[in-house]
């Protein structure tokens, strides 16, 4: 992405206004890049229709912004740990002066932004994403690597208990991701599969592609 460091220092340095006080001036995405304030929303909105007519489940990794189309991948990143996470845009918002984009919970707990609530953010349009096939698909999602040899080690401890398990990589113009899913042909038994792993100690995030 060519978008000068320059630029998204400025953009950073508004939003960091907002703590003297002074209201910040957001920038639209500008060759798919944008730095500003995230903030989220969770179980008050949980079953809630979106603006995009799908049902918000805030354990989907989900986001509103006020612009981009229904079915943007953007990857988020905290600029105050380095932590990033890939999100689909399904709804409108936030409606908050002085913020970019309101994610799920899921993907709130993944930036670890929970607790504070708002922070500082690099978005980035996720520009090259293979369409999903026509359909309804479900994932439980048990871990995501930057390391395929990890992926494939969790992968192979699961295998012999969850047989669907797999690896599948995940590239964005800055980082490849590789990440271990195990696929369910419905919510239920998408929901059942996360029960027996959330039981394991394993920490899931449950995933329904469109």
């Amino acid at each position: 992405m060519k978008t000068s460091l320059t630029g998204l220092l400025a953009a950073a340095a508004a939003v960091l206004g907002l703590a003297s006080g002074c209201r910040p001036r957001i920038l639209p995405p500008e060759n798919g890049v944008q730095a500003g304030l995230a903030s989220w929303y969770g179980e008050d909105f949980h079953g809630r229709p979106t603006s995009n007519g799908e049902i918000y489940d805030m354990n989907e990794l989900t986001a509103a912004h006020p612009t981009l189309p229904f079915g943007t991948m953007v990857e988020i990143t905290n600029l105050l740990n380095g932590r990033t996470v890939t999100v689909r845009i399904n709804d409108r918002g936030p409606f908050v002066d002085g913020r970019i984009i309101d994610l799920s919970y899921a993907a709130a707990r993944l930036l670890d932004m929970v607790g504070p609530g708002t922070i500082p953010v690099r978005l980035e349009v996720v520009k090259e994403v293979s369409p999903a096939p026509a359909g309804r698909y479900f994932f439980v999602q048990v871990g995501a690597f930057i390391l395929q040899a990890n992926a494939e080690s969790l992968a192979a401890n699961l295998r012999p208990d969850f047989p669907e398990v797999t690896v599948s990589l995940f590239q964005t113009e800055r980082q490849a991701y590789y990440r271990v899913r195990i696929s369910a042909s419905s919510r239920e038994e998408a929901g059942s599969l996360a029960g027996r792993l959330s039981g394991l100690g394993y920490n899931v995030i449950l995933i329904e592609v469109r």
